[in-house]
């Protein structure tokens, strides 16, 4: 189907799930139900409720890849990898068992998690509720090497304001700690300093010289507060207890709030460098970095200065170019670390790519996670009349259009609901 649109390039290719979200993989399905072209061309990859969309059509990849196959600029991947499309799984088990195969943690990082519960102040009938804890610590000693972007939200979480002046006032970083539960975001009370309560704890429990190289990060219900005491006395001190320096699984699980299951990417550089990221978020999804986590862990030695302009690109490209439902979150964050125990050259080119790829598929990994998932979209605008940003905004709106999404989840190729959704936005931005 051809249809003339405006004066710039769409394709849409429309892929589904089976209801079987237990199941992370199997269910996309192999080849695209529908495909059109749109002299306007967006290329949606869907498979009801989630959308993704990018500048790239290989944003979301749709093949069977295999689990083994070397990474280095060329694309290949390395055992002990995992490949920009994973491969299928049976069920969850097998699904957990193959990313215990790419989890392998970066050297000189341990990651420990504990389980604990409190009572909510807020809806204190509900009795104990549980609440995890995760721990990561640099275990060779601080790095000045660290990079973090968060949320543009006007109403940022108290971690998120933390985060920001440990990243303003350059302090080294040590550590981060993670919850879940509770998000502490307008909770209230002093939110910032059970905050620093929490990261105190570690930096106690650690031997620390200060908490401020102690990163927080929390991520949950808005409005309650954080059960600062539970996880300070509690939950903290067994997290470090069970450090462990063996792979990133674990703290991929503890870190989930809705997730269905735990998102791990990762590249092995020519150097012998590991690059390892993992990340959490289903619902509230739509990041604009200026209850979406990424941590993005290696051991190569990469300045500062380069890890943050690397990691603000490679956001850019990735979480910052994917919806879910449309609402921005409170609590985004996302943090890349060095622990600089690789002492040789790092090939920049490499490790951008490799750095690019991990965000990507994990963003990726979080579209088809989403609250609700049966379908997802995958955008791609070519010879639009504008610049970048302008077209990311047409994508937005495409993907969250109510109209279409109805179409998408009913696997309806309703073209026309499609061109109206391009139009009123053309309308809007260019009347």
């Amino acid at each position: 189907m051809v249809v003339t649109v405006l004066g710039f390039d769409l394709s849409l290719c429309l892929h589904h799930f089976s209801h079987r979200p237990q199941i992370p993989y199997r269910s996309i399905s192999r080849k695209p139900t529908t495909t059109m072209k749109f002299h306007l061309t967006v290329c949606l990859l869907l498979a009801s409720q989630a959308v993704a969309f990018s500048s790239s059509p290989s944003f979301v990849g749709n093949g069977r890849a295999s689990a083994s196959s070397k990474t280095h600029l060329d694309g290949a991947v390395q055992d002990g990898d995992t490949p920009d499309t994973l491969p299928d799984f049976k069920d969850v088990d097998d699904y957990l068992q193959y990313m215990s195969t790419v989890s392998a943690m970066p050297k000189g990082f341990a990651t420990g998690t504990a389980s604990g519960t409190f009572i909510s102040t807020e809806a204190p009938g509900l009795g104990k509720l549980p609440i995890k804890g995760t721990v990561i610590h640099l275990t060779e000693g601080p790095t000045d090497n660290w990079a973090a972007v968060f949320t543009s939200n006007r109403f940022p979480g108290a971690p998120v304001k933390v985060g920001r002046k440990r990243l303003a006032n350059g302090n080294p970083l040590q550590a981060l700690v993670i919850n879940n539960k509770v998000s502490n975001v307008c909770s209230g009370g002093d939110g910032e300093a059970d905050a620093e309560l929490v990261c105190q704890s570690v930096a106690d429990a650690l031997g620390l010289d200060s908490a401020d190289s102690v990163l927080p990060s929390s991520t949950g219900v808005i409005g309650w507060k954080l059960p600062a005491k539970e996880l300070a006395a509690d939950v903290v001190p067994q997290a470090i207890q069970n450090l462990q320096s063996e792979s990133v699984l674990d703290a991929a699980k503890a870190i989930m709030t809705t997730d269905r299951f735990p998102k791990v990417r990762s590249r092995t550089l020519s150097n012998g460098a590991r690059v390892v990221g993992i990340a959490k978020g289903a619902g509230m999804i739509e990041p604009n970095m200026a209850t979406m986590l990424a941590y993005i862990l290696t051991d190569a030695t990469v300045p500062k200065a380069d890890l943050q302009r690397l990691l603000r690109a490679a956001v850019d490209e990735s979480f910052n170019a994917m919806s879910v439902d449309g609402d921005e979150s409170t609590s985004d964050t996302a943090v890349l670390v060095a622990s600089n125990q690789i002492s040789e050259d790092v090939d920049m080119a490499e490790f951008e790519s490799a750095l690019f790829d991990i965000c990507k598929g994990l963003a990726a990994d979080i579209v088809r996670n989403g609250e609700g998932t049966s379908h997802v979209m995958r955008v791609a605008i070519t010879n639009f009349p504008g610049e970048m940003k302008q077209a990311r905004y047409l994508g937005r709106h495409i993907v969250n259009s109510p109209l279409f999404k109805c179409a998408v989840a009913g696997n309806d190729p309703n073209t026309g609901r499609l061109a109206g959704a391009i139009g009123s936005h053309m309308g809007k931005v260019y009347p």
